[in-house]
Order: C-alpha cells, then sequence, then structure tokens
C-alpha cells in the first residue's frame, strides 16, 4: 500500500509559564515524539484514555497548529512518489499555495460548537468552496445540494440555520463541508461521541461509504472501542503522547500484547452476563504529562512492571508482520494477563 502521510518523531509540548514575570517553567508533552505511517485509503483507529494526546496528533497532522519539532511527509495522489511536503515546518503561506486546505480536512466531536450557529447550511457547506476553489453562483449552489444529498439531506435544509436540526443531522452538515474541497484525507475527532447510539451507526455506514465513494483517508480518534472495531483497518493506541501499540484491527482485538490494551479491552462492555471476563482495574491515575514518569510511561499502573520498565523507556518494536509493541515484557503478556486475570 502506498503511503498517504509519514510522521517521524513528532511532538507537541504546550509552556507552562508561572511566576511574576510569566516565564516559561515547564511545558504539557502533549505529543511526545510518535512515529506512524498512515496508507492511502485505510481508516485508522487511534484510541486512548482522555488526555492520552490523540486529538493533538490529529490536529497536528492537519495542520491546525504547528508541532514543537519532528515531521509529517505528505504524499499527495498526484505525486506519490514524492512528498509535497513536510507539513510539521512549512509556513502559513506555503499552506496556502500548495492548496493543503484542500486536501486535508477535518471533522470535529461536537457539530453544536464547530458549525457557527448564525450562519445558513447553504453557507456553513459553501464557505470551504467559495475560499479555496473560489466557484461561485449557479455551479456553487449545485455543489452545495450536491454535497447535502451526499450525506442524507435533501434542498429543503439549505436555508435552516444549525439549532434546528438534531446531533446527527449536525454532523451530517459538518461531515459535507469537509468533503465540500474533495480532500484526500480526514481527521474525524470523536465524530459520533455526542450521539445517540442508532445516530452512531448511521453516521459510520455514511463514512463508510463516503469513503469508498470517494477513496477517502480516514484518521478515527476515539475513546470507543467497539466503533474502532467496527471502522478501522488497524489502530494505534496512546498512551501518555506515546504510541504503546500498532497493529490491524484484528490483530488488537484478538491478540493484544501491551498491557495498557488488554485493559482498555477487558473495560468493554459485555451484554452476555454467562460470559463476563474479569476486569483489569488499573491502580493509581495517569501521570501529570509535564512530569512524565522515567522509563516505560505506563509502569506506574501496569501490575507487571520491573525494575527495566522504570529505569529505560521501551521501543515501539516490530513483534511479527504489521504488529509493533512498546513493551520490555511484551513477550510474556498473554501469560501474564491469563495468570493474574484470567481470560481478557
Amino acid at each position: 500500500m502506498d503511503k498517504i502521510l509519514e510522521l517521524k518523531n513528532l511532538k507537541k509540548h504546550y509552556a507552562i509559564h508561572g511566576g511574576v514575570l510569566r516565564r516559561e517553567i515547564g511545558a504539557v508533552r502533549a505529543l511526545d515524539g510518535i512515529d506512524l505511517d498512515i496508507y492511502r485509503g485505510e481508516c485508522l483507529g487511534v484510541v486512548g484514555e482522555s488526555g492520552c494526546g490523540k486529538t493533538t496528533a490529529g490536529k497536528a497532522v492537519v495542520r491546525l497548529f504547528k508541532p514543537t519539532s519532528g515531521h509529517i511527509y505528505y504524499y499527495p495522489a498526484d505525486a506519490a512518489s514524492k512528498a509535497m511536503a513536510d507539513l510539521a515546518c512549512v509556513t502559513k503561506s506555503r499552506i496556502k499555495k500548495l492548496g493543503l486546505r484542500n486536501r486535508l480536512q477535518m471533522v470535529f466531536q461536537d457539530p453544536t460548537t464547530s458549525l457557527d450557529p448564525r450562519m445558513l447550511v447553504k453557507n456553513i457547506v459553501a464557505e470551504p468552496i467559495k475560499t479555496l476553489q473560489q466557484m461561485s453562483g449557479r455551479d456553487l449552489e449545485n455543489r452545495v445540494l450536491n454535497l447535502l444529498e451526499r450525506v442524507g439531506l435533501t434542498r429543503d435544509h439549505l436555508l435552516r440555520y444549525p439549532h434546528e436540526f438534531s446531533g446527527g443531522q449536525r454532523q451530517r452538515i459538518a461531515v459535507a463541508r469537509a468533503i465540500a474541497t474533495d480532500p484526500e484525507f480526514i481527521v474525524l475527532d470523536e465524530p459520533t461521541s455526542a450521539l445517540d447510539v442508532s445516530v452512531q451507526s448511521q453516521i459510520l455506514n455514511l463514512l463508510q461509504s463516503l469513503q469508498r465513494t470517494l477513496q477517502l483517508t480516514y484518521m478515527f480518534v476515539t475513546h470507543h472501542l467497539l466503533v474502532v472495531k467496527y471502522i478501522s483497518d488497524r489502530v494505534a493506541v496512546m498512551y501518555l503522547g506515546k504510541i504503546v501499540e500498532l497493529a490491524d484491527t484484528d490483530g488488537i482485538f484478538s491478540r493484544p500484547l501491551h498491557p495498557y490494551t488488554h485493559a482498555l479491552l477487558s473495560a468493554i462492555p459485555i451484554p452476555d452476563v454467562t460470559h463476563m471476563p474479569q476486569r483489569i482495574v488499573l491502580s493509581g491515575d495517569v501521570p501529570d504529562p509535564s512530569d512524565p514518569p522515567p522509563g516505560c510511561r505506563f509502569h506506574t499502573r501496569c501490575p507487571f512492571a520491573v525494575e527495566r520498565c522504570r529505569a529505560e523507556e521501551p521501543l515501539l518494536d516490530v513483534v511479527e508482520t504489521g504488529h509493533r509493541v512498546a513493551c520490555h515484557r511484551k513477550h510474556e503478556v498473554e501469560k501474564l494477563v491469563a495468570e493474574t486475570f484470567g481470560s481478557s
């Protein structure tokens, strides 16, 4: 498969200021060095607890802010053999000149706040087309109507405001706006978390249909593991600004090799009361991202941590084809979990 994006040692630190003079006294390491390849046409799920850096990674990829350091290489479809630019260091003027806003888009978590309440739906969807593609007149009107129909809305919705729609309909409008510029890559930041379960399935099916029809690549950020299992081809598990496990979806769910992944999977509700695997309850709280622990960042909560885990940071190593894990005891984890907690 061809790469569309390649992330190398990507970091995003937010400065902490204190004292009378408001000097920089530290930094929150929201994203602290991740390496990741995203392949054209796939849906990559990114999961983890709140504050692990998954949304920060998505926003960095589409350059909603400038990363602290690292590289984001983008390989457009019309020049697949050569990276267009290192998105981590291109200037705003260069972003505009290269048309990157056309190619890379994002759907935000809460459509209530991401849609301007003062604008009609037709203007919300038309704005990126007018701004980035200089389309106007009847062509613009037809384009907006076509986009709304693609996401399951009709001409009757053109002259309404966002507050007149349900949550699912507002998210459809947000999706229409995201695909308005014919992008190649879309970051989906928990697009179903604010919706009812029945509506979630409709939005997920819509996203899958659009991916096939428009040949899109997704980065799907969420904390909902069953949603990830349904829509994703591969899954990256994040903890405290780092990727701790990366594999195809079947590999993550059938054979997790990191203790944190086991804990996440054990928390999935099981409707069958006759088969209730023992829950892996992690001790303590997530460490302060401004002062992460030495060695493995998970060792303060890991039931299998040894002295090496406290002193040496594990690398994201390849265990088998397509499966990478950052754990010193990755070859023992399955046995340790079975002995300590039973089947997870």
